[in-house]
């Protein structure tokens, strides 16, 4: 198990192609995500989060479990099987898995110093799916890599501050279940 810890920025995409700006070398992602749950979002309802990633193609299945503040738990186990991120987070679900909603968007990151460590910085932007639906979004996310959480929330609120960006409380997730009703 790891333990993500992250902060979260909406953004429009000027502020994207500001932050793209900063010097540095920057690797492009294509991801598609789908999110599992059970047919009566049992595992939505007690804050779970299960999906199946492809980046660049490579599927990665995650487990994710809430924490305090800007972590969480996250099981990744590499493949298309999102039971198997639920064993290797020993969770059991009985019955099927359902597709519930989803994300399809470019991710655009690189990692930055925070003064201890390292974060990644990512520059998501693309359409949440859910319910029929699709809505673009853009955010900017930083995650903690290595050294302390209080550095990696300086370098954050810094990036925030600089760049006029707004913190977004709500996942992917819980935008893309919005928008199918969950």
């Amino acid at each position: 198990m790891g333990l993500e810890i992250e902060w979260k920025f909406a953004a429009s995409a000027e502020v994207l192609e500001a932050l793209a700006a900063l010097a540095g070398p920057w690797e492009t992602v294509d991801m598609e995500t789908t999110y599992f749950d059970t047919p009566d979002r049992a595992l939505s309802a007690r804050r779970r989060t299960l999906r199946v990633r492809l980046e660049n193609g490579a599927a990665v299945a995650a487990f994710k479990t809430p924490d305090l503040g800007h972590g969480r738990g996250e099981w990744e186990v590499p493949g298309a099987d999102p039971r198997a991120a639920l064993a290797a987070a020993g969770e059991i679900v009985e019955g099927p898995l359902v597709p519930v909603c989803g994300a399809r968007f470019q991710r655009r990151r690189r990692r930055i110093p925070t003064g201890d460590g390292t974060a990644e910085l990512a520059l998501d932007a693309g359409v949440l799916t859910g319910g029929g639906r699709e809505v673009p979004f853009q955010e900017v996310e930083v995650e903690l890599k290595s050294g302390s959480r209080e550095a990696a929330e300086k370098t954050a609120r810094s990036l925030a501050a600089r760049f006029s960006l707004t913190e977004e409380p709500r996942s992917k997730f819980r935008r893309a279940m919005d928008l199918a009703g969950g």
